[in-house]
């Protein structure tokens, strides 16, 4: 259901900050841990003496010490110790390529020879002092592409966002969706509206009128394995809309990676990167509030909607204009999970 030869975010580094993680991705179970400062380690969240997960335990010298019985694990997998005991014998356990960049720890839950860093998306806000980012992580219950398929086609917004970032007018405009190699967009342009109030803060923030017309954009990208990143903006009408002048406009990128846990769960990591007044963390920690509001609204209703799928597995759904990119998205990902599945030799049809 999910390609596995891919990075994916699995936690935050705060999250590792004093003890072990224990977290599934990709319906692997893993133990994410700091071996030292600065070092992150990701192993089988198995114990090979009695089965305890790893992740119950504690770090010492830079070993994975199990809570159970005293267990040693080195970073490799492999046992290095254990209280009375000779432990030259004992089974490896599986280790798994984690790489900590941009404010995340990502690992990659496939064949570990296939882990290349250099496939981690350069995220020029994530380390550039003109951009500011705060986020946050909910655990969904329903499949990763749903979520994929709600930040492709954002006409939901009129609906599950009406008070704070919704209008009538996202319905209006139609949306246009391309596809560039692995990489699906789109993208909606309304001219001359009102803004919404999430925006009309965002224009005050920025020392703007909100209470002129705009121009608003929602451009929406998808890259595999599952992360969509959206720019949104306004900007005063008449002065170029997503081309204006910064001193015209606010304008963010909507921050989305989606890890699936199982085939009906994920690790739902979202954020907000903004480009301007970066410095000011109260107005930071304010969006990052809201925002988190907003999303809240779609965990339910895409856990709702999981549910009725999954008591009505016969029941065959649209495919409406405004699915065209998460339709496209999939059909990305079917191509990836066949070309994982094929035996080594033969390929898969583009």
């Amino acid at each position: 259901m999910f390609p596995k030869n891919a990075w994916y975010v699995a936690c935050t580094p705060d999250e590792i900050a004093d003890k072990p993680l224990g977290r599934m991705v990709c319906g692997e179970r893993i133990v994410f841990y700091r071996p030292r400062a600065g070092e992150v380690a990701a192993l089988e969240d198995f114990c090979p003496h009695r089965g305890a997960p790893l992740s119950l335990g504690f770090v010492a010298d830079g070993r994975l010490v199990c809570g159970y019985h005293g267990l040693e694990m080195g970073c490799d997998g492999r046992t290095v110790a254990m209280p009375a005991q000779r432990v030259r014998g004992f089974p490896c356990i599986r280790s798994f390529p984690v790489v900590e960049r941009y404010g995340f720890v990502w690992v990659w839950p496939g064949e570990a020879d296939k882990a290349d860093p250099a496939l981690i998306h350069h995220l020029e806000w994530a380390d550039n002092p003109e951009w500011a980012y705060g986020g946050g992580l909910y655990h969904i219950n329903c499949d990763y592409r749903l979520m994929v398929d709600n930040l492709m086609d954002l006409t939901h917004e009129t609906y599950v966002h009406s008070t704070s970032i919704g209008q009538k007018e996202i319905d209006e405009a139609p949306p246009v969706t391309t596809v560039e190699g692995d990489t699906v967009i789109t993208a909606r342009h309304m001219e001359n509206v009102q803004a919404p109030p999430f925006w009309r803060a965002a224009l005050r923030a920025n020392e703007l009128a909100d209470d002129v017309p705009v121009d608003r954009w929602q451009i929406c990208r998808f890259t595999p394995p599952s992360h969509v990143l959206i720019e949104v903006g306004v900007a005063h009408a008449g002065h170029g809309g997503y081309h204006a002048d910064p001193k015209y406009k606010a304008s963010s990128i909507v921050v989305d990676f989606i890890t699936p846990e199982t085939e009906t769960s994920i690790w739902y990591f979202w954020g907000m990167a903004r480009h301007f007044k970066p410095q000011d963390a109260a107005l930071t920690a304010t969006i990052r509030e809201g925002q988190g509001k907003i999303f809240a609204e779609d965990l339910e209703m895409l856990e709702q909607q999981q549910r009725n799928l999954l008591a009505y597995p016969e029941r065959r759904l649209l495919k409406l204009n405004i699915d065209a990119g998460g339709v496209q998205s999939r059909r990305i990902l079917d191509r990836l999970i066949a070309a994982e599945q094929q035996p080594a030799g033969e390929t898969v049809p583009a």
